[in-house]
């Protein structure tokens, strides 16, 4: 492959591709009897209260009550319960998760992902996907709303049962249950909610357990919130080698009619408001590697909001509803909601939830990107344990897929190199008559059964792939921070001593030098003489997974062309031209 060309074309499209994603925004299109499930949600009478500020986030403000309400948005009194501004918190700890839980609705108002740490380098600092910091305030909230009777919301004061307050998944333990406890004495009504936790998962279960012991029936409905302010700005050099500056931020849901949605923060309230009814969706909050996501029970139908919460510094919402049901006297009735709290691992996301998978998102090359992932790049991690060899391998079959379009497109450089002295001839007999000597040339092409183009149509079609493996590699969790050889340790961080770029560069000049340039003036020559500079400088700040990619792609498109070169590179014999 001509390396120079078609790094030119793909950051051409690059840049272009990123302009049409951030200039032509549409709105998510909703159509109500499309979306509505087969049996239509009741309409509950009561709001869900407001998302107050939690403990550690003293310093949030507070808020109206929320609009688009399971009723039809009208101003209803917040529902009642035992509010407090500070109730304490519960720690949870798994192999893999480090969680506070506020006795204040118990909520989850903390979470720490203890196999991801934010830098490599900085070990003992964690990815944190919940936090009670003002700046970086992010909570899952859950609750009950009474339509006769009372019921414990997101602000209603918990008390852990037992009195235990430090939970740890011990040695041999497999699952472990941490049960908080809400009573109404006046009313008989208990609420007994559960986080049920399990080694190696990242899926985190919500039970409630709703017992009336009262004279009288009660009824409500329940619900499942996400809220954070927006995400702190992260500047890690310019944005075509900073993932995180174009990768997506903001909420996303699913349902079986509507599939797949998303819609970033800014565009919560220019996108108009989401109220959508839902049987066996989820909503989430994406960033770049990590979501946390809300997945009610499949049989209970729902309803999805968004909001923009708050005067000063905004809390992005999303909300889901659950139709109202009725707890008899003396009965018990049980409601459950899985939370996943980590990263977009696929496989793990697939059993969570139908579509969950989704949330990793490949861009418009995911028909491409996704099936390269799962048939070729994972297996050969699995064979060779490691992401760089198996980067290197991906590359190999590539090429070996590809190697009838690029045997062609070498076959047609080989070719024009062999006439080019003849093309030079050609431009020097006609001076600057620039239309007898494109004449001249085509002719020439002609006689000797050369298509100029044909060395340039094959790097069209390389080009998605060169895309799709470019997002792949850039938003797969499994490879983030993951280790190659020696001097690479992180394949997600440009090379620490810039030596793939340096091999990068000397390949795509030699490439150059290989490359024929018929017909091209002085001055564009130099200019196509420095691309391999320009973009081998470049590379030195991209990921090294995708350097390492580039550079196999470049030495084996270099061998491949110095065999096919010599092997078609025989100068054909003198033919008269323009005579």
């Amino acid at each position: 492959m001509n390396q120079t060309r078609t790094f030119l074309l793909i950051a051409w499209l690059a840049v272009a591709f990123l302009l049409f994603l951030e200039w032509n925004k549409g709105p998510v299109a909703q159509t109500p009897a499309e979306n509505a499930p087969a049996a239509a949600l009741p309409e509950p009478t009561a709001a869900v209260p407001d998302a107050g500020a939690i403990p550690d986030a003293a310093a949030v403000p507070a808020t109206t009550a929320l609009p688009s309400t399971p009723a039809s948005g009208d101003a209803v009194p917040a529902a009642t319960g035992q509010a407090a501004a500070s109730a304490g918190l519960v720690r949870v700890r798994t192999d893999v998760l480090d969680l506070r839980v506020d006795l204040r609705g118990g909520n989850l108002v903390g979470a720490e992902l203890l196999q991801y740490p934010v830098d490599k380098d900085e070990p003992a600092r964690k990815v944190r996907l919940f936090d009670g910091d003002p700046s970086r305030f992010s909570v899952a909230q859950s609750g009950l709303v009474a339509t006769v009777g009372n019921a414990p919301n997101h602000e209603a004061v918990f008390r852990p049962e037992g009195g235990r307050t430090d939970f740890q998944l011990a040695d041999g333990q497999d699952r472990l249950e941490v049960p908080l406890l809400w009573t109404d004495p006046a009313t008989g009504l208990s609420v007994r909610k559960t986080w049920v936790l399990e080694r190696g998962s990242y899926a985190v279960t919500q039970r409630e357990d709703v017992r009336n012991d009262g004279a009288a029936a009660w009824r409500g409905y329940g619900y499942q919130q996400l809220q954070r302010v927006p995400p702190v700005a992260q500047s890690k050099g310019f944005a075509l080698t900073n993932p995180e500056a174009y990768s997506f931020t903001g909420a996303a849901w699913y349902s079986p009619a509507e599939k797949f949605e998303k819609r970033k923060y800014d565009d919560f309230a220019d996108d108009g408001p989401l109220n959508l009814d839902v049987t066996g969706g989820w909503i989430a909050l994406l960033q770049h590697h990590f979501l946390v996501a809300w997945v009610p029970s499949e049989a209970e139908p729902q309803r999805f909001s968004l909001a923009t919460l708050g005067n000063g510094q905004p809390r992005y919402l999303v909300r889901s509803v659950g139709a109202p049901f009725e707890v008899a006297p003396g009965t018990t009735t049980t409601r459950e909601a899985t939370l996943w709290v980590g990263p977009k691992l696929q496989e793990q996301l697939q059993d969570v939830a139908p579509g969950l998978k989704l949330t990793l998102d490949y861009g418009i090359f995911t028909f491409l990107a996704q099936p390269m992932f799962d048939y070729v790049l994972e297996p050969l991690h699995d064979l060779t344990g490691n992401w760089g060899w198996a980067i290197i391998l991906t590359v190999l079959i590539i090429k070996l897929v590809l190697y009838p379009l690029s045997a062609k497109q070498y076959q047609s450089f080989a070719k024009m190199r062999a006439i080019q002295p003849r093309i030079e001839s050609l431009k020097e007999r006609y001076g600057d008559d620039k239309q007898k000597f494109q004449m001249a040339m085509m002719e020439l092409y002609k006689k000797e059964k050369i298509n100029p183009i044909g060395g340039c149509l094959p790097i069209l079609v390389t080009i998605p792939v060169f895309i799709a493996l470019y997002w792949m590699l850039l938003e797969s969790v499994e490879m983030r921070q993951a280790p190659w050889l020696g001097w690479i340790q992180n394949l997600t961080s440009p090379d620490p001593y810039f030596i793939l770029p340096a091999i990068n560069l000397v390949v795509m000049y030699l490439t150059q030098k290989m490359t024929p340039t018929p017909g091209m003036d002085p001055m564009q020559k130099k200019m196509m003489t420095a691309m391999p500079l320009v973009f081998g400088v470049m590379m030195a700040f991209f990921p090294s997974g995708l350097v390492l990619y580039w550079c196999t792609n470049g030495i084996l498109g270099l061998a491949q062309q110095w065999v096919i070169t010599k092997r078609h590179g025989t100068k054909p014999a003198p033919a008269t031209v323009g005579k």
